[in-house]
């Protein structure tokens, strides 16, 4: 009773980061395109039994979109994700998906050069991400952004407060 089961329904896992800049008062968020090159998303990809989910997430940052940065170690949100298209074979794959907030400082060149890195402000972001996605996948990617946007903002308020503390 007390051994913890796993369901035959438990869907994969993969680990996002979120990668932001702040610019001026607001916030803008790197995204990259999808293998297939239709769509926007953030860098993505399976975790790696020999990193941290944060690593891998940074690592997937650095592979897709040449992100450089600090990524936070715990994730902020976890959502849903889907690969495919019911009409074709394998259909549409979910996944859930751990979101970790990553402050790049820099960017290069990313390893995979069709992910065509490019930055959005947040409601910029937030409509490219729905773009070609059903409902429920868009709501999903647009709520990471509404939730990204609070942590950068409280983290800027815990920051702005550390400040006043010291300089008293």
């Amino acid at each position: 009773m007390g051994a913890s089961r796993t369901s035959r329904f438990t869907l994969p896992l993969q680990v996002a980061a979120i990668c932001y800049r702040r610019v001026n008062s607001h916030a803008e968020f790197l995204l990259v395109n999808t293998n297939g090159g239709g769509k926007w998303t953030f860098p993505k990809g399976a975790p790696d039994a020999r990193l941290s989910h944060s690593q891998a997430a940074e690592r997937e940052a650095r592979e897709e979109a040449g992100a450089i940065g600090i990524i936070e170690p715990r994730h902020f949100h976890i959502y849903i994700h889907s690969k495919g298209v019911f009409w074709q074979p394998g259909g549409v794959q979910e996944f859930v998906v751990k979101a970790f907030l990553m402050d790049v400082h820099q960017t290069r060149r990313p390893d995979e050069d069709f992910r065509n890195p490019t930055w959005f402000d947040a409601e910029q972001a937030r409509v490219t991400l729905a773009k070609g996605r059903e409902v429920k996948y868009a709501q999903e990617l647009q709520t990471v952004i509404d939730r990204a946007l609070e942590h950068i903002g409280s983290a800027r308020a815990v920051n702005r407060f550390s400040s006043a503390v010291t300089q008293n």
